[in-house]
């Protein structure tokens, strides 16, 4: 008897490229493999980078970013999808638009404004963008501290101050908020808000480690988890475990940060 193929879910990433290997579309693929689904791209920039930092940004127009999702959905379907850096506005309003074009109702947005080196991935007058015209849209946000501090407005350190900038962009739309804790000096625990409640994701922190791409890999892992099926808490846990077996495992490829061991 002919063995059946199993077909796996397909995910959708928009984001940018990451020359060095470590972070944005690569790192995205790379996790979508590890766990099982058949990912996708739409490229939103280009980026000269290594571990040392970023050289250069070369955005896409949106029509070519538009141009991408909109050869990718009516084949291959997407069953969820994440974005990650989108450079400027203009990708902004292009990525909301085809997201409601093609009714995603699985969307994870990674607010990417700044690389672990310091380089800015987000012009300053795309970030009113994400808030009003992407974050309505999304089902889970995963902002680190500082992305949360931008968005909510206000720093954003300590645990209750995570707690409020949860609830604060909860209210800009997304059902679901994650603050990463990974950027805290006590631990790495992350927030999870639903709306209503607050829980704690505990993670060890690993000392003396600058990591490249964790965040990346940690939206795509959601995005993965809810393609399978997973209802979002469960897919925001099973995404912390998985960043958390990857971070135990970083090593440095170059002369600068870590990056993430993939594999199961």
């Amino acid at each position: 008897m002919k063995k059946k193929t199993i077909i796996p879910p397909r995910v959708l990433t928009i984001a940018g490229s990451d020359s060095g290997g470590g972070a944005g579309i690569q790192a995205d693929l790379k996790t979508f493999q590890t766990l099982g689904v058949f990912g996708t791209s739409a490229i939103t920039a280009i980026t000269a980078q290594n571990t040392r930092g970023v050289t250069g940004v070369f955005a896409l127009s949106p029509d070519q970013v538009s141009a991408q999702i909109t050869a990718v959905f009516p084949d291959l379907s997407p069953a969820a999808v994440k974005t990650g850096m989108l450079a400027d506005a203009a990708i902004v309003l292009a990525v909301a638009e085809q997201i409601r074009r093609w009714k995603v109702k699985r969307l994870v947005v990674d607010p990417v404004m700044v690389s672990t080196s310091g380089d800015r991935l987000l012009e300053p007058e795309a970030v009113e963008a994400v808030r009003k015209k992407l974050l309505p849209l999304a089902l889970v946000v995963t902002p680190n501290l500082d992305e949360a501090a931008v968005l909510a407005g206000g720093r954003v350190s300590s645990w209750p101050e995570m707690v409020a900038a949860a609830e604060r962009i909860s209210a800009l739309g997304p059902p679901y908020v994650v603050v990463k804790g990974g950027h805290r000096r006590a631990d790495a625990d992350d927030l999870l808000f639903d709306g209503k409640t607050c829980a704690r994701l505990p993670a060890p922190r690993r000392t003396g480690v600058r990591l490249h791409g964790a965040g990346c890999a940690f939206s795509a892992a959601v995005a993965a988890a809810l393609a399978r099926g997973d209802d979002p808490p469960t897919a925001v846990r099973r995404a912390k475990r998985f960043i958390s077996r990857a971070i135990a495992g970083a090593f440095r490829p170059g002369a600068g940060a870590h990056t993430l061991r993939w594999g199961k």
